[in-house]
């Protein structure tokens, strides 16, 4: 009996198993006319996977589900090594199957899914797969600026995943300006999909111009057509209403103004701050941080430490960016109001996370508190500028000083 797999062709959950099958000889066939939502109902499919789920391998010895153990079970098979030439290759080779399926697959399944209409799009999810697929890219390239591929020195079965993983990415959702930030992924990925054995089986890839729009909300009406026996609807016509009364009705109400904007003018300029700090590239303590002191008022702004309430959850130092990173996305709103550094401390698991921002006001704005959920997930305490400790203390976490508190800095974020 030969190996059958259960599925359309057009996934790329099917590309794993079919390019493994060209790397390493053996011979695969798609089942004959296989219908999704038809074939995966029957009673024979049904024996092989429960769930109804496609892809799943018919073989003499039995059936095999899920795409990565049966692109692992066909790897397996043929002569050439998909799995590296020593134990630690093999778990590496795993490290990476797991890394994509699990940073690169899953995030990008949560942004096409609803943007296909079968879930509901909610920006905030949105906005967190994307910060986590940036975090995935970043890890990657890194790997990636000093090997041509995942494993060794060839072709595993972790590039084979990897690569079928981004292809939705590439060809669906991540348009040039997100990807060219990841020049080494970029690399990998265009030289892997034009390998023969990839080519084969996927054909050209093109990257995408734009995201798929997201589906509106609302159905558009149904109209009904009137029959012949239908009855007309009598419309009563009311008395129309005086001119003046419907340019009353119509006006626009005024925006209320965020009463920040109503305070006191302030002779710090923030903007100008932001300025100094992007732009000073040598000498930062004598410029940018003397500068701050200069522009600083205390009158108009508050400073505030943040110290994340759960840092023994810190386990896994991507998890931890990326929950910074989404922290300062959601921090948007106040953008007009606020400066802030976020550092990630730490050599070793668990990492603290640490922040001090800058507030228009003697207070944190209101506005952020309500609408901006990861505030209460800080204890907030304002900085006291007469202390000289606390004053240090703000210089160092705008400066990026090393080691901060004796510890080595994981990362540095800004919000400006």
């Amino acid at each position: 009996m030969a190996l059958i797999l259960h599925a359309t062709q057009t996934n790329k959950n099917v590309y794993k198993t079919l390019i493994a099958a060209e790397y390493v000889g053996v011979k695969v066939e798609l089942a004959p006319d296989f219908q999704m939502g038809v074939s995966n109902k029957t009673p024979h499919f049904l024996k092989l996977n429960p769930i109804g789920k496609i892809p799943v391998l018919e073989t003499p010895e039995g059936a095999v589900f899920e795409s990565n153990a049966i692109a692992r079970h066909v790897a397996r098979l043929g002569e050439n090594n998909l799995f590296g030439s020593s134990p630690i290759d093999q778990a590496h080779v795993d490290q990476w199957i797991d890394f994509s399926s699990l940073e690169i697959d899953a995030n990008l399944l949560k942004l096409y899914i609803p943007r296909l209409g079968h879930a509901p799009f909610i920006p905030l999810v949105e906005e967190s797969a994307f910060s986590s697929l940036k975090r995935a890219f970043e890890a990657l390239n890194t790997h990636l600026a000093h090997n041509t591929y995942l494993v060794g020195d060839s072709v595993t079965l972790a590039d084979i995943i990897t690569t079928s993983n981004m292809l939705l990415g590439f060809s669906k959702l991540l348009v040039k300006s997100f990807t060219s930030e990841f020049p080494h992924v970029e690399r990998y990925f265009w030289t892997l999909v034009n390998q023969p054995n990839f080519r084969k089986i996927i054909g050209q890839v093109k990257q995408t111009e734009a995201l798929p729009p997201i589906p509106s909300a609302q159905k558009p009406k149904e109209s009904k057509p009137k029959t012949k026996d239908e009855p007309k609807k009598v419309v009563k016509s009311e008395p129309a209403k005086p001119k003046v009364e419907e340019a009353e009705e119509e006006a626009p109400k005024p925006k209320a103004k965020n009463p920040l904007d109503l305070l006191p003018p302030s002779k710090m300029i923030l903007d100008e701050w932001k300025r100094l700090y992007s732009n000073t590239k040598s000498n930062f303590r004598e410029v940018a941080i003397k500068g701050f002191w200069d522009m600083y008022d205390p009158e108009g702004y508050s400073l505030w430490f943040c110290d994340y309430k759960y840092q023994d959850e810190n386990t896994v130092s991507f998890v931890t960016l990326n929950k910074v990173g989404g922290f300062l996305q959601r921090m948007d709103l106040a953008r007009k109001y606020a400066f802030g550094k976020m550092l990630v401390i730490g050599s070793a698991a668990p990492f603290k996370v640490k922040g001090l921002w800058l507030f228009r006001g003697q207070e944190i704005p209101k506005f952020v508190i309500d609408e901006c959920y990861d505030m209460e997930l800080y204890e907030w305490t304002k900085v006291d500028i007469s202390d000289e400790a606390q004053k240090e203390r703000v210089s160092q976490m705008i400066e990026d000083f090393e080691p901060f508190e004796g510890e080595a800095l994981l990362d540095a974020k800004c919000f400006k």
